[in-house]
């Protein structure tokens, strides 16, 4: 008897105490208020000039509800919605003209035109391949000298690059001079006459391999020239260097005209079409845009980057495209086709939905989720979801979102059909008051919960398992941790032994 008149004292000071708070936070009216609501609720709930009552829901969250003030099994009050706040699962938010303003709250219509949109890439400038040449000499020999010294040195068509020595070139020339004085001097045997024509041919058929002419003032030596202008991308030529048939001696690029290879994502890979225009700007110039135009759409696709490389040429006479140089590219995209848009500022995207706020009257406004096509620079094609004319919020629309959310959440509770919210966990401080093996429940006098807004008092909690309160007493000082399971049901996951003194400076 003493225990239970002890467990019901402690009882009644924890909802006087859970009162007392709830009054305190506005949670709850003052206890005078609630007397004289239960006396004349009709009443209050259509007087001119005050906010009308629908119900009082469960203060810890239950889907119940109550058309009178009453208070729950632990001495709580039920909490009044009021008509002006009653939440809905659409979501839908009411905004006064006041706060409108204060938000600054700005709206635009949806509207038919065609899209500003621009697929957007980066990328690099490369040398147009079809514009290298080597200088690759067919035969051996020794360079004599250097006309051209310098990698980067610019080179016009025909200019002298370097002068070489071959004994090969000297000998095939020598056996030409001799075929031609014997076919010239028309030998009476007719086979010699022969064998000077097949050397003859023999000898130009070789100079004709090598590139080279048959003879000249200087027959020993030979000067090759550019095939090309533009400038020296590489120079293995070294005065006095022997070199073997087909060594590139020099490699001369034409950069009057340069490529951009860009890396397109996959997705964007449709909007790509050789022919198409483009537009490229580079860091060393920044206010500068140069022409461009897509030539090749590669085959191949970087499976890392989920890329496909796209070649566009750009005139480049005036030398400022470098290779080498990282590059920005806006293909030009969209067409003139009309498309339904909205402001891109209108649209929230987290990534798991795309909503905007569609004005649903007077001061209200709706969650829309919306399907998004095609993105502009100032606009987003708005594929599903609303119609043209449409209002919809374009400035402080996160804000009003996030309220929408909170009312959507709040509606669960005045639904008991809606669906449970996911189990949540928190931790508490307390002490064992009662431990009931049979029910696999314990009794738990513990300190205020400000995540549930619950102040210190005793109340039952379920037991995961037997194993979570073995070996405690009732007294000691313990932290657990326990689930909400919904439906008023409370369970312990875990209990453990807290410090004393830690325990009391905090109970301080």
């Amino acid at each position: 008897m003493k225990r239970a008149s002890f467990f019901a004292l402690v009882v009644a000071a924890a909802a006087a105490a859970g009162g007392y708070y709830l009054a305190q936070s506005g949670l709850l009216p003052a206890v005078g208020d609630v007397h004289a609501q239960a006396a004349a609720p009709a009443a209050a709930d259509t007087s001119a000039g005050e906010r009308k009552i629908l119900y009082y829901r469960n203060p810890m969250g239950l889907p119940d509800t109550s058309p009178t003030p009453k208070k729950d099994s632990m001495g709580m009050d039920y909490i009044p919605v009021y008509a002006d706040e009653a939440p809905d699962d659409s979501g839908a938010v009411a905004v006064s003209p006041a706060r409108l303003q204060t938000l600054g709250v700005k709206t635009a219509k949806a509207q038919v035109q065609p899209l500003d949109a621009a697929l957007r890439a980066v990328g690099r400038v490369e040398i147009n391949e079809r514009a290298i040449h080597d200088v690759s000499p067919r035969f051996e020999g020794w360079i004599e000298r250097l006309h051209v010294n310098a990698s980067g040195d610019p080179v016009k068509r025909g200019q002298a690059l370097f002068t070489v020595y071959s004994p090969e070139l000297v000998s095939a020339r020598k056996e030409m001079e001799i075929a031609e004085r014997l076919v010239e001097a028309g030998q009476a045997d007719p086979v010699a006459r022969e064998s000077a024509r097949r050397l003859l041919a023999a000898a130009r058929e070789r100079l004709r391999h090598w590139q080279v002419s048959g003879g000249g003032a200087d027959a020993a030596n030979i000067t090759f020239t550019s095939p090309a202008n533009g400038v020296v991308l590489d120079k293995k030529a070294v005065e006095g260097m022997r070199f073997s048939p087909g060594m590139a001696i020099y490699r001369i690029a034409d950069l009057s005209t340069v490529w951009v290879i860009a890396d397109v994502y996959e997705q964007d890979l449709a909007r790509v079409k050789v022919g198409q225009v483009a537009q490229v700007q580079v860091e060393a110039f920044p206010a500068q845009r140069f022409a461009a135009k897509v030539t090749y759409l590669y085959p191949t696709l970087n499976a890392a980057t989920r890329t496909t490389p796209v070649r566009l040429e750009l005139d480049n006479r005036d030398g400022l495209l470098r290779p080498g140089m990282f590059v920005h590219v806006e293909l030009a995209d969209g067409g003139a086709a009309p498309r339904l848009t909205v402001p891109r500022s209108a649209l929230i995207d987290t990534g798991e939905r795309q909503v905007v706020l569609r004005v649903a009257g007077e001061g209200r406004f709706k969650p829309q989720p919306v399907t998004v096509g095609q993105r502009g620079r100032e606009h987003v094609e708005i594929v599903d979801g609303l119609a043209e004319g449409d209002d919809v919020v374009v400035a402080a629309n996160f804000l009003i979102d996030a309220e929408s959310n909170l009312k959507a959440a709040l509606a669960t509770f005045s639904a008991p059909e809606t669906a449970k919210a996911a189990a949540k966990t928190y931790e508490a401080v307390g002490s064992i008051d009662a431990l009931d093996a049979a029910s696999n429940s314990v009794s738990m006098n513990h300190e205020a919960i400000p995540a549930l807004k619950w102040p210190a008092m005793t109340m039952d909690f379920g037991l995961d398992s037997a194993e979570v309160a073995k070996g405690l007493l009732p007294g000691e000082p313990l932290r657990f941790t326990f689930e909400d399971r919904g439906d008023g049901e409370f369970v312990i996951l875990k209990m453990e032994k807290a410090d004393p003194a830690a325990a009391a400076d905090k109970g301080h």
